[in-house]
């Protein structure tokens, strides 16, 4: 099976679970970033972000490799940890999810919710995967990871629906939190053959993967305090960042403020709520307007699962 019947049979496996999701042409997206611009709504999954995906493709293998296995344990800001939730839940097996201190109470909520035990650690995504890693052997638990071609995989099935739907975009922008959205983006344009430009968006006070795509090699940085937990990541994945290197166009770092103005921009030109990291992507489009003139772009709002009162601070602003 090659890589495009891969990508569909993940797809198929998806499809139990929840419909493709819609791609919008909004007319004042448009109107603001000067351009012909979609919007992929991956806010629309059961769970309001891509992460189920690639959640449910990964533990279907796993259940079929391993079928003894009990119970599973991630490291989360939150989305993923939903989808770990979701995915086990439905496979019949416990969920263990670790999130840093002060991370998104609603997101928090849902992973209960969901069924998931959750634990706080530290006070950054990486410091929750280091004891995600300790807890894994400890209590005799798969540790689900946050980066992995199976995930990959799945997140892919996001890519091909636009890439099919919109096959002559120039530019597809996507946040970068790990790297499964970017790479499945980059494996779908591959496996169709198009020559589509992918563009990663990271947050300026998180920009380890925009100082590692430069530096072609991991770069590391000593914090990732942006209101985008979604792409808050401080150490990045050298096989993640290896598919980048080959396959993406550039990364783009994207302020705080611009992030706010983008989530703003998709509540008053579209009425849906954009997390940081779904912003991020038309934060970058923005920023590049003038370079993207005339070219048909895509923007991934790759989730939407904000917190009520940062929502009301960001919306206060306008």
């Amino acid at each position: 099976m090659g890589l495009l019947g891969e990508i569909e049979a993940a797809a198929e496996l998806i499809y139990r679970h929840l419909g493709p999701t819609p791609e919008y042409c909004w007319p004042l997206i448009c109107e603001r970033a000067g351009t012909e611009v979609w919007v992929k709504h991956e806010n629309h999954t059961p769970i309001g972000a891509f992460k189920l995906r690639g959640g449910l493709v990964y533990l279907d293998d796993l259940m079929k490799r391993a079928p003894e296995t009990r119970g599973v344990i991630a490291a989360t800001r939150g989305n993923h940890g939903q989808s770990v939730a979701y995915a086990a839940r439905r496979a019949g097996i416990e969920a263990v999810v670790v999130a840093p201190h002060g991370n998104s109470a609603e997101k928090n909520r849902a992973m209960r919710a969901l069924g998931a035990e959750l634990i706080e650690h530290g006070e950054d995504f990486n410091a929750a995967l280091e004891r995600a890693e300790e807890l894994a052997a400890a209590r005799g638990l798969h540790a689900f990871p946050s980066y992995h071609p199976l995930l990959v995989r799945g997140v892919a099935t996001y890519g091909l629906e636009l890439l099919r739907a919109v096959p002559d975009l120039d530019t597809v922008y996507v946040p970068i939190g790990l790297g499964s959205g970017i790479n499945g983006v980059i494996s779908a344009r591959d496996a169709l053959g198009l020559k589509t430009r992918v563009v990663g968006v990271v947050a300026e006070r998180a920009a380890a993967y925009a100082l590692s795509f430069a530096a072609g090699r991991p770069v590391s940085t000593e914090t990732c305090d942006t209101l985008a937990d979604g792409v808050s990541v401080r150490i990045p994945d050298a096989e993640a960042l290896a598919v980048m290197l080959k396959g993406a166009e550039r990364v783009v770092t994207v302020s705080e403020d611009e992030i706010e103005a983008a989530m703003r921009a998709y509540y008053t030109d579209t009425h849906n709520l954009a997390e940081g990291a779904g912003a991020a992507p038309l934060a970058a489009l923005l920023k590049e307007k003038e370079i993207m003139a005339g070219r048909k772009a895509a923007v991934i709002l790759s989730g939407g699962n904000v917190d009520t009162e940062l929502t009301r601070r960001v919306l206060a602003q306008a």
